[in-house]
């Protein structure tokens, strides 16, 4: 499903190329994803994750992992049964992609700088 990642600049997932964060739910991309503070990931910047319900969420934290998911985000996530896997956008790509590929009810939410 994501067929590139490039460091810091833009991620192609189906054959197009985002250069915004972005989030893939059920298999549907939803980008410009902006969060709330920027690099700390709150649970409102994922509601529509959290409604989604999906059995994991691959975070993508940026090529350097600047992103910070919070224990309460943390928390809120194993709250709604949802496993978490946080790492650096690049890694994160490739896990996503692993487990969608073993047909696991996966959703990605990458932020694609820094």
């Amino acid at each position: 499903m994501i067929d590139q990642y490039i460091t810091g600049s833009h991620m192609t997932v189906k054959g197009t190329t985002y250069r915004k964060d972005l989030k893939i739910i059920r298999g549907e991309v939803i980008g410009n994803w902006w969060r709330q503070q920027g690099h700390r990931l709150a649970a409102d910047d994922i509601d529509d994750i959290l409604i989604a319900r999906p059995n994991i969420l691959v975070i993508g934290t940026g090529y350097a992992g600047n992103m910070r998911v919070p224990d309460a985000v943390r928390q809120t996530l194993e709250n709604h049964q949802i496993k978490v896997i946080a790492q650096t956008t690049a890694d994160g790509a490739i896990t996503f992609n692993r487990l969608a590929a073993e047909d696991q009810d996966v959703a990605g939410a990458f932020h694609l700088t820094c």
